[in-house]
């Protein structure tokens, strides 16, 4: 991860902790976090959550009830770049992420 990136990972996960103690959502704390980050409800959701990339992966892939997931750092930054660019995710992968980040797959998705 960048300086840049994880710089900013830290702010959100600052950030989301102080929302959480007041009982905001991770939907809400995505809200808000995009207020200062142009970035994908992917990365938003990650942010949100206080998730680096490698504990994103390893909890996708630990999801896989065939064990057959093999999901890298690479390719969820090719998903956190779409749509603006990389690679849209599948159904599946979108469901599995809204399952790590709690919250609903329509949400993961641009609007």
């Amino acid at each position: 991860m960048s300086g840049t990136g994880y710089q900013t990972l830290l702010e959100c996960r600052w950030r989301g902790r102080t929302l959480r103690a007041h009982g905001f959502t991770v939907d809400q704390i995505a809200m808000v976090l995009a207020l200062d980050h142009a970035v994908s409800p992917l990365k938003l959701y990650r942010y949100a959550n206080g998730l680096t990339a490698t504990q994103v992966v390893t909890a996708f892939n630990d999801l896989d009830p065939s064990g057959a997931a093999t999901l890298r750092e690479s390719r969820l930054y090719d998903y956190e770049a779409w749509p603006a660019g990389g690679r849209r995710p599948s159904i599946w992968a979108l469901a599995l992420l809204a399952q790590i980040y709690g919250t609903a797959p329509t949400r993961l998705e641009p609007r």
